[in-house]
């Protein structure tokens, strides 16, 4: 569903993002490029867009890439006090429309400008919190996002990327008139010269952080190793919990199946995909998952837990993917599409159309009417 609050703009506009990170950040995932791909569309319309968010080691403070400006201030936790100090003392310029990303938790943009703000949420985080910040910090956490940010936003315009997201923000409080859903695209793959894996093996893609659960996938794969002795894991990504999963994937004497590839460019990360026979993806929470529909470009179906939310969107189940309730689940139809070739090729079909459904120029058009741009 997509609505738009306003008429469109005909003048040019100045859009300022608040998100704490941006996709040359190591920490970047699939959040960062919907956001980027959006300001690109606004750029596009004719639109000035800034993305306001954390430095990381070795990148330029200011920085403008495909017509959008980088402003890179602070740290992962103190981008939020930079973006409202800033903000307040007219530092990015004239702004005419905020979106405030709240990835947990808000920028509380809304109480430094009387533009409109509107407010992007990939998905609540509820089960995160205890899990990334045990103790206090999580739950001071959760009272912001769940009972601080829909009171100091009960105004503005919400956008998130599923309904599965819409529902949540609704179970907070946030008015369900107020929430545009604008799905993520898939963008087309560049060509890769590899083939499908003459022996079986599987992928993991995102960043390596607790929620993530690539445990999971581990554990899949020491239960498996008996049936398919060839079988191997590569898992993309980076995190602070890169020495937790290597140390996990040791402790089980899975050195020689688990690659930690680490951070890769796109034409690797889309090799690793084109050679795999499927992908897992054991996220605790994903918004929408954009990392399932670049491995359905190349037939490569997903498994996901069914309770993480967007993939009940972004996979149909049994027909373009599998939705679980469990890692054993996850482990006994993970053998199941490896076991069988021609059940692994009619998801792998079904995975490639349902991600041609979805392109990021449609998502670009539809975020922009929800803005009234």
């Amino acid at each position: 569903m997509i609505c738009a609050t306003t008429p469109a703009s005909e003048a040019p506009v100045h859009v300022l993002f608040a998100n704490w990170r941006d996709t040359r950040n190591p920490e970047g995932g699939g959040s960062e490029r919907y956001v980027e791909a959006m300001a690109r569309g606004l750029v596009q319309r004719g639109h000035t867009v800034t993305i306001a968010c954390a430095t990381y080691p070795g990148a330029a403070r200011d920085e403008l890439v495909d017509g959008v400006r980088f402003v890179r201030r602070g740290t992962k936790l103190s981008i939020y006090v930079r973006v409202l100090a800033r903000l307040l003392l007219g530092l990015y310029g004239r702004v005419d429309h905020v979106v405030d990303v709240q990835n947990g938790l808000p920028f509380f943009t809304r109480l430094a400008t009387r533009k409109p703000v509107t407010v992007l949420v990939h998905h609540v985080h509820r089960e995160q919190w205890p899990v990334v910040y045990p103790g206090l910090t999580g739950r001071i956490g959760w009272f912001i996002e769940s009972r601080v940010a829909p009171l100091l936003y009960r105004r503005s315009q919400y956008v998130t990327v599923s309904e599965a997201s819409r529902d949540e923000l609704v179970g907070l409080g946030v008015d369900r008139e107020r929430i545009a859903v604008v799905h993520n695209g898939t963008e087309p793959a560049p060509a890769v010269a590899v083939v499908r894996s003459p022996t079986p093996r599987l992928c993991v893609v995102g960043r390596l952080v607790p929620h993530k659960q690539v445990e999971h996938a581990i554990d899949v794969v020491d239960r498996l190793t008996a049936e398919f002795p060839d079988l191997e894991l590569d898992v993309v990504g980076d995190g602070w919990w890169h020495e937790e999963l290597a140390t996990y994937a040791r402790e089980r004497g899975l050195c020689d199946r688990v690659h930690l590839l680490g951070f890769v460019d796109e034409r690797t990360k889309h090799e690793v995909y084109a050679r795999s026979w499927a992908m897992l993806l054991p996220s605790l929470k994903e918004g929408w998952g954009i990392v399932i529909g670049e491995a359905g470009v190349h037939g490569t179906p997903t498994l996901a837990y069914r309770e993480a939310g967007g993939p009940t969107e972004s996979i149909d189940h049994k027909d373009s993917g599998v939705l679980v309730d469990s890692v054993d689940e996850l482990a006994a139809e993970t053998a199941a599409v490896l076991r069988d070739e021609s059940w692994r090729a009619f998801l792998g079909a079904g995975a490639h159309r349902k991600a041609e459904r979805y392109s990021w120029t449609a998502a670009q058009a539809g975020f922009a009417a929800v803005l009234g741009l």
